[in-house]
């Protein structure tokens, strides 16, 4: 079987600035990370590859320094990775990311299984996943906790609900997002690391995947930030003790010294 994780380098930090004028996050200064779901679903191909043999590639879009995240995946087990990484793809939303992922997808074919986290914690829209399969015309199920059964070109799958899980059999090829139950990511070893150092990630542009450009970076992004901030900070709560008419007590003079009551 062949696997194809999509992977996302991410701040490693929720402490981020905004940027007032274009509404985007500032990268710059911030350390990266992979997005941390995203190494669930790499785990999950890596081992899946383990039991029935094939060959997993990563695939990233991003800036030149996101090779680093796809490197990291290699010291893990990943096979190939690839990213995309073009002027042209700048201020992609959900929509823009998941066709240029999607031609790119297209691009190395041969695939029986693609895996995604379920969200990235930069954006947290689950968006992308769902739709890369809606370009490829592939069945898509989130959520997924764990895989039952590989066999016979089917796929029995657990899906999260908010009150237990659901069983469904799909055939392959498939998309699915993962989500943290499904397993524990590994750590890397020494051989990882040094495979990793020494591979070299080939960089694909628009025009590598054959993009069509009213698609990708802003032009193909028909949704727009308006505004966009950092929650404010809430003072910790306080917590009564004792006696409950005293509790009672103490609750009705601070509510009355902040003029609530």
């Amino acid at each position: 079987m062949n696997f194809i994780v999509c992977v996302k380098q991410v701040p490693a930090t929720t402490d981020v600035k905004i940027n007032p004028e274009t509404n985007t996050l500032i990268r710059e200064g911030v350390e990266a990370i992979v997005n941390p779901f995203d190494l669930y679903a790499v785990e999950e191909a890596v081992s899946l590859k383990e039991q029935f043999g094939g060959n997993v590639t990563a695939l990233s879009m991003g800036p030149p320094q996101a090779s680093a995240a796809l490197k990291e995946t290699i010291s893990v087990g990943v096979d190939d990775a690839v990213l995309l990484s073009d002027r042209n793809f700048g201020g992609s939303d959900t929509l823009a990311t998941a066709y240029t992922l999607a031609r790119a997808i297209k691009k190395i074919g041969n695939y029986d299984m693609i895996l995604c986290g379920y969200q990235a914690i930069d954006g947290d829209t689950a968006q992308v996943g769902p739709g890369i399969a809606e370009e490829l015309g592939l069945p898509c199920v989130t959520y997924v906790k764990k895989i039952r059964e590989v066999k016979d070109g089917l796929v029995t799958l657990e899906r999260m609900m908010e009150t237990g899980f659901q069983v469904i059999e799909v055939k392959l090829p498939i998309l699915i997002t993962v989500v943290k139950d499904i397993n524990t990511p590994r750590l890397p070893g020494i051989r990882g690391k040094m495979k990793a150092r020494k591979a070299e990630i080939p960089t694909w542009t628009a025009a590598d995947i054959a993009c069509e450009m009213d698609r990708i970076g802003q032009p193909g992004s028909p949704t727009w930030v308006r505004k966009i901030f950092a929650p404010p900070k809430k003072n910790s709560g306080k917590i009564l003790s004792g006696e409950i008419s005293a509790q009672a007590k103490e609750l009705t003079e601070e509510l009355k010294r902040l003029q609530l009551i």
